[in-house]
Parts: C-alpha cells; sequence; structure tokens
C-alpha cells in the first residue's frame, strides 16, 4: 500500500475518532500551529495528532515550533543599522532569547504521532517531539487498516477544556472543509467528462 497523510487521516477519522469526539478536523491551525488532525473530545479537550510517512518525518519533528517555548530574557539591546555613508537606516532593540522545551503543544490534552507500522522501530522513540506522545501504528491487513496504540498519550493535567463557543467554531471549519472538499471534488468530475467528451 502508498502511505499518505489523506489515507491515515481517513482511518483515524473513521475507526478511532468517529464515535467519542465531537468534531475531527484535517490540517487546522486553531492552536496556533498546525496539527494534521485536531479531535475536540466529548468533554472539550483537544488532541493533536501528527501524521507522519517516513522516519526522516519524524525525527523533524521535534525541531518545529510547536514543541518549544521561547521568551525574551534580560534587557534589550539597542542596535542600529547604517548605510554604506554611515548614515542611521534603523534603531531596533533585540532580546536575547531564552528556549524550553515543551511537553504537550500549546492547549493540547493529548499528542499522538500516527504512522505506519511497517517504518516504525522502538529506536525512534527518543526522536519523539515528546515523551508524553502517543504512538499510533497503522497496518495494512488487506481488509482495511488496523491501529494499533504502541504508546498510549500521557494528558496534560494543565490542558483547559476548550469553551464551547470554541468547539462550534472548531465544528464550523469541519464544516467548510467539507463544504470545500465537494467543490473541489465537483470540478475534478466536471473536468473528467469534458475530457471523455
Amino acid at each position: 500500500m502508498k502511505w499518505t497523510e489523506r489515507t491515515i487521516a481517513a482511518a483515524l477519522a473513521q475507526q478511532t475518532f468517529n464515535r467519542k469526539y465531537l468534531v475531527v478536523v484535517p490540517n487546522c491551525n486553531w492552536t496556533g500551529y498546525e496539527a494534521d488532525i485536531l479531535a475536540v473530545t466529548e468533554n472539550l479537550r483537544l488532541i493533536d495528532v501528527e501524521i507522519k510517512i517516513s522516519r526522516a518525518d519524524l525525527r523533524a519533528d521535534a525541531r518545529k515550533d510547536k514543541w518549544w517555548r521561547h521568551e525574551n530574557v534580560g534587557s534589550p539591546l539597542r542596535l542600529e543599522d547604517f548605510d554604506a555613508s554611515g548614515r542611521l537606516v534603523r534603531r531596533r532593540h533585540a532580546y536575547a532569547q531564552q528556549f524550553e522545551l515543551r511537553t504537550w503543544p500549546r492547549r493540547v490534552w493529548k499528542h499522538y504521532y500516527a504512522l505506519p507500522a511497517e517504518i516504525w522501530t522502538d529506536d525512534l522513540l527518543p526522536a519523539l517531539g515528546s515523551e508524553a506522545s502517543g504512538v499510533l501504528l497503522l497496518s495494512d491487513t488487506g481488509h482495511g487498516l488496523q491501529i494499533r496504540c504502541r504508546r498510549p498519550a500521557k494528558p496534560c493535567r494543565d490542558a483547559e477544556k476548550i469553551s464551547p463557543a470554541a468547539a462550534v467554531h472548531v465544528a464550523r471549519l469541519a464544516s467548510l472543509r467539507m463544504w470545500d472538499a465537494y467543490q473541489k471534488l465537483d470540478g475534478l468530475v466536471a473536468k473528467n467528462e469534458a475530457v471523455t467528451a
């Protein structure tokens, strides 16, 4: 089977998230960082799923901004830029940055990685963005996709529930995505009909 983000996302939405969750949105930036899948639980908590189809993609994930908290520290340095003639062009202030690794992405209750079982080996565990992240492995059984939880995600006890209004906003995003997908599909059908006519 040729694995794609879409086939993995569809399997997760239809098998894992189809009964217990209010809404499941693909490629959602609602938390401030892109989640390949953002699910809202029935008790208004967020689950972020990163889909990976290669080991290199999985290893690269820990470098994403969503895993790093940075803040300005100390007093600002005053920087001045001059042009070739020595005339002041710009003044600005710069701060030293302090970086700290996050255990969970911002606003997220649980975080998972979902990937094909055939590329997974346990030596990839240290490469994950966090020790709290869960791992979902997908296998093609010949009769459909099977999902197995290799490691459950640890919940972030500090993750606040989202408001009902925010849940409605996320649901609205999911609805708009569905209509956009229908529009694209209609365009493809019309294009194919024009080619065969």
